[in-house]
């Protein structure tokens, strides 16, 4: 079974969550740049961490052979701080690269003016730059959240159809599905969705346009969170077409709108810039084990 992740913060997760991911079915991710918990000072930071995105990032995945690709944008509650607003100038430079295939995360945290500001102007960006946007609904009111971010899309230069809106639940998934924008759903313990709604929201409403994520980042989450949603999937009747439309083919078509998908992982270097995913020397498995290094002895004038 091929599984596509459409929505999750590889940058939080250990170099072990690709190996299990790969193992559990997943070929292909999509990490949207988010906040990242310790408030960013300045724009330079912001773009250590797209460059990291762009490079760092996709090297890990295919060491594994999962593709990995990134959304770019300033997220919503760091969209507050003037500190970090100046990003916004230079979202172009790296909304040109090939492997961003979405302006993302952009959206409501806490339903602002600054947020207005920010999402209509990344709104343009994305039209500007023949990108689709993913956007994240707010985690409190998420209702009021929705439809105010409804009536910006609705005002912008982006089509609905190129508007993929995430954290949806049973509150807003009708709303959001009638607006004609693609449905994200993100299964994550405890304050999102689990499999078991899932399943009951793609049993009331289908298939189409509907893309789940694990949205695994640095809390309580976890990354092979797609894979359970299959496995509940079959056990629960669907057919393995619908599960391979939801969990491959939705956030294949979603972001191939963006004309930059690829899906191939080949000729993966063993360092990137120099740096590799193992820490020290490799042991030769042909050498014996000297066994435990002992320090030589100091004598007492000179400790």
């Amino acid at each position: 079974m091929r599984i596509f992740d459409p929505h999750i913060h590889m940058t939080s997760r250990t170099t072990d969550d690709y190996e299990a991911m790969y193992a559990a079915g997943v070929r292909a991710v999509v990490e949207p740049s988010f906040w990242l918990g310790q408030p960013r000072t300045s724009p330079a930071s912001f773009r250590d961490y797209f460059d990291s995105l762009l490079g760092w990032e996709p090297f890990r995945a295919a060491q594994y052979g999962i593709a990995h690709h990134c959304t770019i944008a300033l997220n919503p509650k760091e969209a507050n701080d003037p500190r970090c607003v100046p990003v916004l100038d230079e979202l172009p430079r790296y909304l040109v690269k090939d492997n961003v295939v979405a302006v993302g995360e952009i959206g409501y945290d806490s339903m602002t003016p600054a947020e207005d500001t920010a999402l209509a102007a990344q709104l343009q960006l994305a039209a500007d730059h023949g990108l689709p946007a993913l956007v994240h609904t707010p985690h409190r009111d998420k209702l009021a959240g929705l439809r105010r971010t409804l009536d910006v899309v609705r005002e912008s230069a982006l089509p609905v159809e190129r508007v993929l809106i995430d954290h949806l639940n049973e509150t807003t998934v009708k709303e959001a599905r009638d607006s004609g924008c693609w449905l994200g759903f993100s299964v994550y313990p405890d304050t999102k969705m689990d499999e078991e709604r899932m399943v009951a929201i793609l049993r009331a409403y289908g298939p189409e346009q509907v893309l789940v994520n694990s949205a695994a980042d640095w809390g309580k989450s976890d990354p092979l969170k797609t894979r359970k949603v299959v496995d509940l999937m079959l056990a629960e009747g669907f057919d393995e077409d619908t599960v391979d439309q939801v969990l491959w083919r939705n956030p294949v078509a979603f972001y191939g709108l963006s004309g930059r998908l690829s899906l191939d992982v080949t000729g993966t270097e063993a360092t990137h810039e120099g740096n590799s995913i193992l820490r020290g020397v490799p042991k030769d498995p042909h050498e014996p084990d000297p066994g435990p290094e002992v320090p030589a002895r100091v004598p007492a004038a000179e400790a």
